[in-house]
C-alpha cells in the first residue's frame, strides 16, 4: 500500500498521570518514525476525560510509568468500563508497548511498599510485590535479549540483529511471571526480579517491560515492528515499511554496549532496521 493512504492512530495512556522517566518519548518516536515514512498519523489521549469508546478507536497503545499514587487513580478510571476495552484490543491483536508501572496494571495485582494492593487487569499472568521501604530499588542501565520467540523471529527478519534491547530501568517492585511468555533474558540489569533473570513480558503483540528512559529511540526495530504490526492488523494486509536512516541511534546503541561490556557484533551494533 502507499504510504500516504495509510494512518495509525496512537493510544497514549494518562499522559499526564503515567509518563515518568520520559515515557512520552516512545509517543513521539512512533510518530516520527511513522511520519518520516509519509505515514498520517493521530495521538489520541486516553485520561480520565476520554469516553470509553476512543480506547476502541486506537491501532497501537503506548503506556508509561507512574508512581504508586498515580497507579492508584488509573486503576479507579479503568473500572468504569476501559479496562475491559483495553483487554479486547490486546487479545485482538492490537500492539502496545507497556513500561515501567502500566505493565503492573495488566497483571493480577501490584503490592505497593506501603498501602493496599492495587488490582490489576489480570491480562497477563503475573503479579508484582514491592519488598518494602527499605528495600534496594532496581536502579540502572539494563541489556537484554529479546527470548519471545514471535518477536524475536519478527525482529530478525526486520533488522537481521541480535534482537538485544537496551534501556534504563528504576523499580522498587518485583515481578514474578506465571504462565505468560517472558519478554527477554537479562544480560546487564535486573530485570522483572532480580532473581530469575528474565525480563518483561509478551502476550498477543503487548510487550511489557520495566526498560524505560524512554525505549524506543534506543530500539528503533521495536518502534518499527510496533508500526508495521498496528498497520497491518489495521488493514488486514502484510506492510513493509521503508528504511531510515538509524546511524546515530546504532552509534549509541554501541557506545552503551561498550560501556556495559556487553559483546556484540560490530556489524550488528552499527547496521539500522532492514525492514
Amino acid at each position: 500500500m502507499n504510504p500516504e493512504q495509510l494512518e495509525l492512530t496512537i493510544g497514549w495512556l494518562y499522559p499526564t498521570l503515567m509518563s515518568t522517566y520520559g515515557d512520552r518519548g516512545n509517543v513521539i518516536c512512533l510518530q516520527q518514525r511513522a511520519q518520516w515514512r509519509g505515514i498520517k498519523v493521530n495521538v489520541m489521549p486516553l485520561d480520565r476525560d476520554a469516553p470509553t469508546e476512543q480506547f476502541h478507536q486506537v491501532d497501537v497503545i503506548v503506556g508509561g510509568g507512574a508512581q504508586d499514587r498515580q497507579q492508584e487513580i488509573v486503576m479507579r478510571d479503568l473500572r468504569q468500563g476501559k479496562a475491559e476495552a483495553i483487554a479486547q484490543k490486546i487479545e485482538a491483536g492490537t500492539p502496545g508497548v507497556f513500561t515501567c508501572g502500566s505493565p503492573q496494571l495488566l497483571g493480577h495485582y501490584y503490592e505497593p511498599a506501603l498501602g493496599q494492593r492495587i488490582e490489576g487487569l489480570g491480562l497477563l499472568d503475573f503479579v508484582s510485590k514491592h519488598p518494602g521501604p527499605d528495600a534496594r530499588r532496581c536502579i540502572g542501565n539494563v541489556v537484554f535479549e529479546i527470548t519471545a520467540s514471535r518477536l524475536a523471529e519478527d525482529l530478525r527478519k526486520m533488522s537481521e540483529d541480535a534482537p538485544l534491547v537496551i534501556g534504563f530501568e528504576n523499580h522498587g517492585g518485583r515481578t514474578y511471571l506465571g504462565e505468560v511468555e517472558p519478554l527477554g533474558r537479562v544480560i546487564s540489569g535486573y530485570g522483572n526480579n532480580g532473581e530469575d533473570g528474565m525480563e518483561g513480558a509478551f502476550y498477543r503483540n503487548a510487550i511489557a517491560t520495566y526498560s524505560h528512559g524512554p525505549l524506543l529511540p534506543k530500539n528503533p526495530s521495536i518502534a518499527d515492528w510496533l508500526i508495521q504490526t498496528a498497520l497491518a492488523e489495521k488493514y488486514q494486509t502484510p506492510i513493509s515499511l521503508k528504511p531510515l536512516n538509524d546511524v546515530l541511534a546504532m552509534q549509541g546503541r554501541e557506545a552503551m554496549f561498550k560501556k556495559l561490556g556487553v559483546k556484540v557484533p560490530a556489524v550488528s551494533a552499527q547496521r539500522g532496521p532492514k525492514n
